[in-house]
């Protein structure tokens, strides 16, 4: 992998939704590991899976489950996808959370963020780049819309206003190629976490690129 993990040492993969940029290709890897995947129960029945299945773990949203020494929180995101999920993952110590694909951020979602040491939360686009960008109007509207995606904004107004004191590393990510880019994302990450008393590192998850390793 370009992260430099071996993936022969993977596992399991836990799997959001059933939307193709984050499924694509999920049988064929399955298959190559050997490994199971996790999905939602709702999730399960969506991903056109070919002509192979992969050894299935099935979870009801909001509940949690271990997977070798990690435990996994699910928790429920508002996206337009069968039954989208965020995870909060537990081990030696040492949280993380993942929030993307989620077009705002409820407070049962800010709930299961808190006392997060690292944090992944999505920063999609740039609402002016969306607006004029490529995109039909319609998609556009889904984009912005409360089953849609976060923008830079409402990713940094968290930040500002409610990122966990905890929270050492935080990685803004799911940019979009043609609605954003790294480095204003970078800005407005780092104007955000200039507002707080945060020893907290910024990471931007380059959809070109692998992320360096964060190591605690």
């Amino acid at each position: 992998m370009a992260s430099g993990t071996d993936p022969e040492t993977l596992d399991a993969i836990l799997i959001t939704h059933e939307h193709t940029d984050h499924s694509g290709g999920l049988a064929a890897i399955a298959k190559r590991l050997n490994i199971p995947v996790y999905l939602s129960r709702l999730t399960a029945p969506a991903i056109a899976w070919g002509d192979y299945t992969p050894k299935i773990e099935l979870f009801q949203a909001g509940s949690r489950f271990v997977v070798g020494d990690i435990e996994v929180s699910s928790f429920t995101v508002p996206h337009d996808a069968a039954d989208p999920v965020g995870f909060s993952l537990s081990a030696e110590g040492i949280r993380m959370a993942i929030a993307t694909d989620l077009g705002y951020l409820p407070d049962s979602i800010r709930f299961h963020l808190r006392g997060s040491d690292v944090l992944l939360l999505e920063a999609n686009h740039d609402l002016e780049m969306l607006k004029v960008g490529p995109y039909p109007w319609s998609v556009k509207q889904r984009v912005m819309g409360r089953n849609g995606h976060l923008s830079n904004d409402a990713a940094c107004r968290f930040v500002r206003e409610d990122l966990d004191m905890r929270t050492s590393a935080l990685i803004l990510g799911h940019l979009s190629e043609h609605n954003n880019h790294p480095e204003i994302v970078r800005n407005a990450g780092h104007r955000a976490l200039d507002g707080r008393t945060l020893f907290t590192r910024l990471f931007v998850a380059d959809p070109r690129s692998a992320l360096e390793p964060i190591v605690y």
